[in-house]
């Protein structure tokens, strides 16, 4: 059985290494607080008490951090991954960082004789509890498919993007558009309910019309319920925004939207919402047209 470390407990970590150790896996896991380590202890997982230690003698180190700030600590750091790999290990990402920080890393790694994959997800928490994700990988097809089982424990599809970067990209890209729509999801709600039309009848409008998205599906009860419990956090939304408006420039792309979301949720995040879901977004149109939107539901 393969040995894994996992490095990075939060709010899809946790729930990711919960899935490798009821696939059957043996896994040690290691997180700055060391108490959310805690929970997977309990179900059997070892603990480590650095990333170093996590990483030593591992087959596979799986790494899910928040920030390229952070991923570099964890890497390169006096206790980091660099320093305990071993020939021959494989280095999964599902981190949402920068392109360039993952090529860098990926060819530190294979000068240490390790192979590397940026693989993010998308599906938030409830798809990493269900194991349902969605992963979007860069890196040598041969080494996504030796390792396709721990993959399998944590996700329901694996879309290989390219090369190292590849991965991160696509991300990048796919989070731009999670950003917009629900820009355009609180926006669309905002103009019918100050307008007098149910929030509930809205979004069954917006569903089953040609306006209809998946974060329409998955945040538009949320909105109308005034259920901001965080599945992705607005301020992690707007992390990954300001990657993606940094990638969009320096590859000399237009990206208008972008930039709107972009304000839209530092809006937000400067509101005080940053630990909201990123659903919290509508807040700031809630506050422009001076009501609730799930105040204006049917009475049917």
């Amino acid at each position: 059985m393969k040995q894994i470390g996992f490095i990075g407990l939060g709010t899809m970590g946790a729930p990711m290494a919960s899935n490798l150790l009821h696939s059957g896996f043996q896994v040690t896991v290691y997180n700055r607080t060391a108490s959310k380590s805690e929970p997977l202890a309990a179900e059997g997982a070892l603990v480590a008490a650095t990333p170093q230690s996590a990483a030593e003698d591992k087959d596979v180190i799986i790494t899910m951090i928040s920030n390229d700030d952070s991923i570099r600590e964890v890497f390169y750091g006096d206790n980091g991954i660099l320093n305990a790999m071993k020939p021959g290990a494989v280095i999964i990402d599902s981190s949402t960082i920068s392109p360039g920080l993952v090529r860098e890393i990926a060819a530190a790694v294979e000068e240490r004789g390790g192979k590397f994959l940026d693989a993010p997800v998308t599906g938030s928490k409830p798809a990493a509890i269900d194991g349902t994700l969605v992963f979007m990988v860069g890196g040598n097809a041969s080494v996504i498919e030796e390792h396709r089982d721990i993959f399998d424990a944590m996700g329901r599809l694996l879309l290989h993007m390219g090369e190292n970067g590849s991965g991160a990209v696509a991300k990048l890209a796919h989070n731009a558009m999670v950003g917009i729509h629900n820009v355009a999801l609180a926006e669309g709600f905002s103009i019918a309910v100050k307008s007098g039309v149910p929030a509930d009848k809205f979004l069954e409008l917006v569903q089953n019309g040609s306006a209809g998205s998946k974060q329409a599906e998955l945040k538009g009860r949320k909105i109308i319920d005034d259920d901001f419990s965080n599945q992705f956090s607005l301020a992690l939304m707007l992390k990954d925004l300001k990657l993606a408006s940094s990638l969009s420039d320096s590859t000399g792309v237009p990206s208008p939207m972008l930039g709107l979301a972009k304000s839209m949720f530092q809006t937000g995040f400067n509101h005080g919402y940053g630990d909201e879901d990123l659903s919290a977004v509508v807040k700031t149109y809630e506050d422009w047209i001076g009501q609730k939107i799930g105040k204006n539901t049917s009475k049917e």
